[in-house]
């Protein structure tokens, strides 16, 4: 398995695998395994890689068999749910650090090919992504849908990811999640 900074030449394997686990299109069996709730396109894809450097990938050969998006505030600004993180951001601190775009950065989605969940693949991508962005912050925030149980246990049992706050936003419920970079 190889983990790398995603390349141009990666969106298209990177889209095929998202396409089989986005909300939208994830086949209905497939749910209770965890999904990914936002679409994105080729051309945000393009924008993450350029941009951010913040496209982390798992192949073998030429399938990308899992990814992690890591961007700044910035980057996930266009979107509705992130200027809600982004506003809440002076009202929360982590480990007595108080958060803001300057300090933190938005992790994930994360998706991973069922195939490979169980393996190793998910902290050695977690860990990989996690090294090259402690490079620019010092604190990892993420959130996960509380209808999606399996996310949570995979960043809190598994990665070590805190709980900084529980809420709500266009009706559903989520936590919002954090760790340190280094």
């Amino acid at each position: 398995m190889e983990y790398k900074i995603a390349e141009l030449s990666d969106i298209k394997a990177t889209l095929k695998l998202h396409a089989k686990y986005q909300i939208d299109s994830i086949e209905e069996e497939d749910k209770k395994d965890g999904f990914v709730t936002t679409a994105f396109t080729k051309e945000e894809l393009t924008q993450l890689i350029k941009q951010e450097q913040g496209l982390f990938i798992a192949k073998e050969g030429e399938e990308v068999l899992a990814y992690v998006m890591s961007a700044s505030w910035e980057f996930w600004s266009k979107w509705e749910m992130f200027r809600h993180m982004i506003a809440d951001l002076p009202n929360l601190s982590y480990k007595g650090v108080q958060l803001s775009t300057q300090n933190s950065y938005q992790y994930g989605p994360i998706c991973i090919d069922k195939h490979v969940r169980g393996t190793k693949v998910l902290p050695n991508i977690f860990d990989f992504a996690l090294k090259h962005m402690s490079k620019r912050y010092t604190i990892l925030v993420t959130f996960v849908n509380q209808i999606n149980p399996r996310s949570y246990e995979a960043h809190h049992r598994k990665l070590g990811l805190d709980i900084i706050q529980e809420f709500e936003f266009n009706g559903s419920r989520y936590w919002e999640m954090g760790c340190r970079t280094s």
